[in-house]
């Protein structure tokens, strides 16, 4: 059984990762999203700052602990960063259609657009951005 479990962790360590260090940035991504809505910001502008702060957070983490790519570090942010700003657009979109649409709470709205963009941005940057880049 711990063979077992052990050859699972292995076959899915980059998505188990990616996973945990996704909650934290999403948790930092919320956690500053509610600060700036407490402190009176709109709300898509809060949402704005909010996501930066979690790219941000998630391509450190993502590159030093989970993917451990030390090699074209501008290029991978670059690439991690506009796969973020995808979701961005995604997730905003979803946020105002939620929330001026459909009248969801706030709070709700956002936990929803970051699940929904979590398993699009592993995919994208698991086989864009962190990808093995053979060097000639």
């Amino acid at each position: 059984m711990k063979k077992h479990i052990i050859r699972l962790y292995h076959k899915y360590r980059n998505l188990i990762l990616y996973g945990i260090i996704g909650s934290t940035s999403a948790g930092l991504d919320l956690l500053i999203y509610t600060l700036l809505l407490k402190a009176g910001l709109y709300y898509l502008f809060s949402h704005f700052i909010s996501i930066h702060c979690g790219i941000l957070c998630s391509f450190i983490l993502n590159r030093q602990y989970n993917f451990k790519t030390k090699d074209k570090t501008l290029y991978r942010f670059l690439s991690f960063y506009v796969i973020g700003l995808t979701s961005l657009l995604l997730s905003t979109g979803m946020l105002y259609l939620m929330i001026q649409i459909m009248a969801w709470d706030k709070m709700y709205a956002k936990l929803t657009t970051i699940i929904a963009v979590a398993i699009l941005q592993f995919i994208l940057n698991k086989f864009i951005t962190f990808r093995k880049i053979h060097h000639k």
